[in-house]
């Protein structure tokens, strides 16, 4: 590719500088001037000639023997020629140096120790340059030229490598030869590495405590090596010859996790080093190891010490091991197509002789790995990360308190552990049943009885739901639930009853189909869940009332019907005592106990009995707002104004908000009786905060009182809301609801200052337009004028102050122009502009998801206006400034995430110049005249590259735009096309462009998680539907 950094940066700064939110200059890179790597080279020349002649002329001298014992000619040498060979990798024809530089530094290397340690760094660093640290910046082209001109000269530094290797007693200068070596292991042709004494060479420096962390390192990339068959039998012999060396150096009776504990920096890094070997090894080339009994053996060694050392108190290491140990139980699992068939549910299957079922094959293998796989089984039971849905946690100082922040790490660990279980209970459900249950009776006996110990067994018990037979999963529950109820009871200390509490909620909550098959038990649990509901050790009432709702959306029919030996539904039951029951909760959580009975309540198929129902979970909160409503009625507002009052208010809506999102439709008599006081509410207290403001400024909407009243205000948005995203008729909300909310709500939003503007007004009439649809089209222009303008200045004047209002409006637009398109039409020219403008700025914003909104956005206008009438009048105003905006968010490193999307609308324009439905010209008259739009496109398009990027000749741009036009009509080509131009202008040098792949990426994640989900238990069973039965 050309040299195009600094193309890329002029586009950017030029492009940036007309959108004022970029500096141009700190944009823009230049290329280095040709001359200079050259002159760089030649002053490092200079620089070693009186070194030369120190050592020919006088090679005893003291001084001679302080410069060659000293460090900094070497280091001032050094970093000459590694920034020559980094500036000459910038220019056209740079690598016609490389060949010359190598052999130069090989033969300088050759002077002395000291030398050769300093050239075996550059050597490394050259490595690195061009195959780490380039990668995202180099095409694949330009990748296998730069490797065919090192492998040009690689015999050179094999040769000297070897020779240091081979004959050096210098300890220093064997470390950087090694390291030197590591880097380039990874690309080198393989004959330099089978086929001469290099392994060897390896092998034998890997005992040596000097070396053996760089050699293990080594040997690792080279057991990582993916490669061909004839190959095989110098895998064997690595492997062999490493695990008999382990075991001289690392006995196997040595518990490895107390030895990492206590051992020094060196042997801790040894032991994550021998992780990396262990598991890269195993990955590529386990089932050579498989082949004979005396290597399967030493196979069963090497797990034997990944074991060992998966049990080390360094979270980076476990991960290591973490991750191989998922990798194998996968592939036991879908080893010769036993997998599919237990995946099938219809037998469950374990480590057994070949008779027993399945493949011989398959059940060889298994046997194989039996021993390893059912310790493997103890290991993640030991070391079960924490699950999301746990609330109690033990602090630094071993007390029992209530999580804060949420451990993302701990979450994906969590993830990755659930399915290595799974995997597991699937090779042997009877081992894995075993083992937990063994361990639970230990918990309750006392042998074993530690929160953690009983922690992670229980998190590893939820784990596995769903992994088992139905009757099985019965049998193990029963008696794991029993366990951990009993060992409540005899349990003493608010603590240990906290931590058990939680265990138990947890394991309940990951068994809705057993809970749904056994009311008794079902009813016992959720009777448990009321008593914790009193329990106030912190997190134990959370955690209570999440596993509750939990239950009730799984098994909500369950409570509205008259179960066997029941005198009542047990709803009724719960409805009459729901005082009692949340007497000591907190508001939040009450909140989310009404969501759980909403979901029963609504699962209730007669319409008159589910009225009742609901009529009985609002009476509580309907008394107490009916006493407020009439005390405001019988003495005016100022009794609305004390904070109590607010803050009661406040919980009242956010009540009836939590149970409307369960019940949907059903709220809606709840809603009518409540509606128009609601309203009042909001127009009063908006009233209020008007007047504050208008007596105290600005700062008087930072005031406690102000912040209480629009939470209130929020909480009847949000309200309505949820009312109308729930409700399952259009007509009511548009007949009904909307035109007693057209003043109060959009009204008051017109006319309030900025910061006393509540965001929930845009998504509201989002999702009102997104409920109605067409049946809001006369209102539009309405919302136009309370919100567009004053919402706009709010949120253009920089790209930090009101989040909320930024997504939000992006989003109300577009629902607007989806269901409502035809209402832009009655904008005036300069109404629509600013609309288009609004649109622009989104997707330059930085904000991932707001650009995303402004791309969609545009991307659906732009096809509403191409199938309109107004097709011409749009494209002739807008289409010349789009094209020229996407290039520019598209190009300037801060918007990769969108490249789906600027590909798209990139697309649509190309493709729309050449369409029949653009009959209008789309250039100027007298600007010249073209035969078509196309032509004139590409002519300007071409002309906007070269002027954008200095570095881009006329034929190029050329050459580019013309590959736009004829990749139009395929996606994935013209992608492609784009992304080459993109890398090949360097613009994105240094930096992840994983992003411009992400649509790709997607798609195959998407396509593996189809293949694991197949898997019983796999889906969480809190995400899989289960219907009302």
């Amino acid at each position: 590719p050309r040299a195009g950094r600094s193309a890329a940066a002029a586009a950017a700064a030029g492009w940036s500088g007309r959108r004022g939110h970029r500096s141009g200059a700190a944009a823009r890179r230049l290329t280095p001037p040709a001359a200079l790597p050259e002159c760089l080279f030649s002053v490092g020349t200079v620089t070693v000639l009186p070194l030369y002649a120190l050592m020919i002329g006088f090679p005893r001298a003291e001084l001679s023997a302080r410069v060659m014992s000293s460090a900094l000619p070497f280091a001032v040498m050094g970093c000459l020629y590694a920034s020559a060979a980094f500036l000459s990798l910038q220019s056209a024809g740079a690598w016609a140096l490389v060949n010359t530089f190598v052999g130069d530094l090989v033969g300088a290397a050759k002077q002395s120790e000291s030398l050769c340690e300093n050239c075996m760094s550059i050597l490394r660093l050259l490595s690195e340059e061009v195959f780490d640290f380039s990668r995202g910046e180099l095409t694949q082209a330009k990748i296998m030229e730069l490797k065919n001109a090192l492998n040009t000269d690689f015999p050179l530094v094999h040769e000297l490598c070897e020779f240091v290797l081979t004959h050096s007693r210098k300890t220093e200068l064997v470390q950087k030869t090694l390291l030197t070596l590591h880097a380039f292991l990874s690309w080198i042709p393989l004959g330099y590495i089978f086929e001469s004494t290099l392994l060897d060479t390896l092998l034998r420096l890997s005992p040596s405590p000097d070396f053996r962390n760089v050699a293990i390192q080594c040997l690792a990339e080279i057991g990582g090596l993916a490669v061909e068959p004839k190959y095989d039998q110098h895998f064997v012999k690595l492997y062999v010859s490493v695990i008999t060396q382990l075991q001289q150096i690392l006995p196997r009776s040595v518990k490895i996790a107390e030895a990492y504990a206590n051992g020094s920096d060196e042997e801790q890094a040894y032991i994550q080093n021998l992780a990396i070997f262990l598991t890269q090894f195993f990955k590529q080339h386990i089932t050579l190891l498989e082949k004979t009994q005396e290597h399967q053996q030493l196979l069963l060694v090497g797990l034997e010490y990944l074991l060992n050392i998966s049990y080390t108190d360094e979270p980076e290491v476990f991960k290591v091991c973490l991750d191989y140990w998922h990798v194998l139980v996968c592939d036991l699992y879908q080893s010769d197509g036993d997998g599919v068939n237990a995946g099938s549910g219809l037998a469950e299957f374990s480590f057994a002789p070949a008779s027993a079922g399945g493949g011989a094959g398959g059940s060889t293998r298994r046997m194989l790995y039996s021993s390893s796989m059912s310790q493997l089984r103890m290991l993640m039971v030991s070391r079960m990360a924490k699950p999301e849905e746990v609330l109690i946690v033990e602090d630094e100082n071993g007390n029992i308190v209530r999580e804060t922040l949420k451990d993302n790490d701990v979450l994906v660990q969590y993830k990755i552990m659930r399915e290595t279980l799974i995997y597991l209970a699937h090779l042997d459900h009877k081992d894995t049943e075993t083992q937990m249950l063994e361990k639970l009776s230990n918990q309750l006996n006392g042998k074993e009885y530690s929160w953690n110990v009983l922690n992670t067994l229980c998190w590893a018990i939820g784990s596995i739901s769903g992994s088992m037979a139905e009757d099985q999963e019965n049998r193990f529950l029963v008696t794991a639930i029993r366990d951990l109820l009993n060992l409540c009871e005899i349990t003493r200390g608010k603590d240990h009853k906290a931590v058990i509490a939680s265990n138990i909620m947890y394991v309940v909550g990951q068994y809705p189909r057993f809970l749904r098959l056994h009311w008794k038990f079902l009813k016992t649990v959720v009777n448990k869940l009321f008593e914790f509901m009193h329990e106030t050790h912190p997190g134990v009432q959370d955690m209570a009332c999440d596993t509750f709702l939990k239950i009730a959306i799984k098994c909500k029919r369950k409570f509205v019907i008259m179960q066997v030996g029941e005198h009542e539904p047990f709803v009724d039951e719960l409805l009459r005592s729901i005082g009692t029951t949340i007497r000591d909760l907190e508001p939040h959580q009450i909140h989310t106990f009404y969501e759980a009975v909403g979901h029963m309540i609504s699962s209730e198929v007669n319409p008159a009995k589910r009225e009742e129902l609901v009529q009985r979970l609002m009476d509580p909160p309907n008394t107490t707002w009916n006493q407020i409503m009439s005390q405001a009625k019988s003495q005016g507002s100022e009794c609305l104004k004390p904070q109590e009052v607010i803050k009661n208010i406040a919980n009242i809506l956010k009540t009836n908000t939590s149970a409307c999102t369960s019940l949907g439709q059903p709220f809606q008599n709840q809603m009518s009786n409540i509606y128009a006081d609601v309203l009042n509410v909001y127009r009063l207290y908006s009233e209020l905060i008007s007047a504050s403001i208008a007596e105290g400024g600005p700062y008087a909407s930072k005031t406690s009182l102000v912040k209480a009243m629009r939470t209130v205000k929020r909480e009847v948005l949000r309200l309505v809301e949820t009312f109308v995203e729930r409700c399952e008729d259009p007509h009511l909300v548009a007949q009904q609801m909307v035109p007693q909310m057209m003043d109060p709500v959009l009204g008051d939003y017109a006319r309030n200052v900025p910061d006393a503007r509540d965001a929930e007004v845009l998504s509201l009439f989002a999702a009102i337009i997104n409920k109605v649809q067409g049946a809001m089209l006369d209102e539009v222009p309405k919302i136009f004028e309370a919100v567009f303008e004053c919402t706009l200045q709010m949120i253009t004047a920089n790209f930090e102050d009101y989040p909320d209002h930024r997504l939000k409006f992006f989003a109300l637009l577009r629902a607007i122009t989806n269901h409502c398109f035809r209402a832009l039409f009655t904008l005036a020219p300069a109404q629509l502009k600013l609309v288009v403008d609004s649109i622009v700025w989104a997707f330059r914003h930085t904000e991932r998801n707001i650009a995303e909104t402004g791309l969609n956005l545009l991307l659906e206008m732009m096809k509403y206006f191409q199938s309109s009438e107004f097709c011409n009048q749009f494209h002739q105003s807008f289409y010349l400034s789009l094209i020229q905006e996407i290039f520019a968010v598209m190009t300037d490193g801060f918007h990769k995430p969108g490249f789906k999307l600027h590909a798209l609308i990139l697309q649509n324009l190309f493709c729309v110049a050449e369409s029949n439905e653009l009959t209008a010209p789309l250039w100027d008259a007298s600007a010249g005249t073209y035969p078509n739009n196309a032509a004139f496109v590409k002519d300007h398009v071409a002309k906007l590259l070269t002027t954008s990027f200095p570095n881009m000749g006329p034929a190029e741009a050329a050459v580019l735009v013309q590959g736009m036009f004829d990749y139009k009509t395929d996606l994935t080509m013209f992608k492609n096309h784009l992304r080459d131009f993109l890398v090949q202008t360097k613009q994105f040098k240094s930096t992840d462009n994983s992003a411009m792949f992400a649509e790709e990426q997607a798609a195959r994640q998407t396509a593996e998680r189809a293949k694991i989900e197949a898997i019983p238990g796999m889906i969480p069973a809190n995400e899989l539907e289960m219907g009302d039965d």
